[in-house]
């Protein structure tokens, strides 16, 4: 990553609460074909999480620590805040001296514009400032939460609209949390009444219909896009009695990750 940075724009999009399983098991289906133009050999990665909730993940995940690959071994990181000590750093580590990655790209000229989704994005409360406060530019509405059946569709109305602001020659870093498969998430599944892994994958289903949108919208500023997508963290529907995250079972950890450059045209 070291050698894009600057000719680059940057994406990076959090499905919240994406299970890794049930990716996987959509994928195989044939129910995410835009995903799977775009996934490497049109699979997710099996990577574990850093944490097994939002807030915590993002705050991982913008220090430098995104999933981690589930194979034994040294994984050399794409970026990395610097810090003594630190050992998972490579040549092409691009390795920056700020506290998180939205101010390190802010300080090498990127702009940086944040699309929230879930509530710790929302900034109807001091915790809620934190993760957008990172950001030049952040936008949240209750159309983007996890409430919303069409909160992908709002967000990327938001994209549209604010895209055309931004300088052509100024490299973009765009970063978008998506509610959709977070519960609720029953109303992506026609009669249910309660949340599942079904639902979970209508969720998901919904979210492919639109992914090629956000795609083309990034790179219609005709630049490459580094593009990094994956999960926070997974969720429980009663596995072992559990239901929800924020707790140390496997398919809370365990979740899909991919990362593609994008080139314009492309979408």
């Amino acid at each position: 990553m070291r050698s894009l940075i600057g000719s680059h724009d940057l994406l990076l999009v959090t499905l919240d609460t994406l299970r890794y399983d049930v990716a996987a098991e959509v994928a195989a289906a044939g129910g995410t074909p835009q995903l799977a133009r775009a996934l490497p050999g049109g699979r997710w990665e099996r990577r574990h999480s850093p944490a097994s909730f939002t807030y915590a993940a993002h705050h991982a995940f913008f220090a430098g620590f995104l999933p981690t690959p589930v194979r034994p071994g040294h994984h050399e990181r794409l970026f990395s805040a610097a810090f003594p000590g630190s050992a998972t750093s490579g040549a092409d580590t691009w390795v920056f001296d700020a506290p998180d990655l939205p101010t390190a790209l802010a300080e090498v000229g990127y702009h940086t514009l944040c699309l929230g989704g879930v509530g710790f994005f929302n900034r109807c409360s001091p915790l809620g400032a934190v993760l957008p406060g990172m950001f030049a530019e952040a936008h949240w509405e209750p159309e983007f939460g996890v409430t919303s059946p069409t909160c992908l569709d709002a967000q990327l109305d938001r994209l549209a609209e604010v895209l055309p602001r931004v300088p052509a020659a100024q490299p973009l870093f765009t970063f978008l949390n998506v509610a959709a498969l977070h519960q609720p998430n029953r109303h992506h599944l026609p009669g249910a009444q309660t949340d599942s892994r079904a639902s979970h994958a209508a969720a998901l289903r919904y979210v492919d219909g639109r992914i090629g949108r956000l795609f083309a919208l990034v790179t219609g500023r005709g630049r490459p896009v580094f593009t990094i997508i994956c999960s926070d963290h997974g969720t429980a529907y009663g596995e072992d009695g559990h239901t929800g995250h924020r707790i140390g079972h496997d398919v809370v950890w365990t979740v899909p990750y991919a990362h593609f450059v994008l080139s314009p045209g492309e979408w």
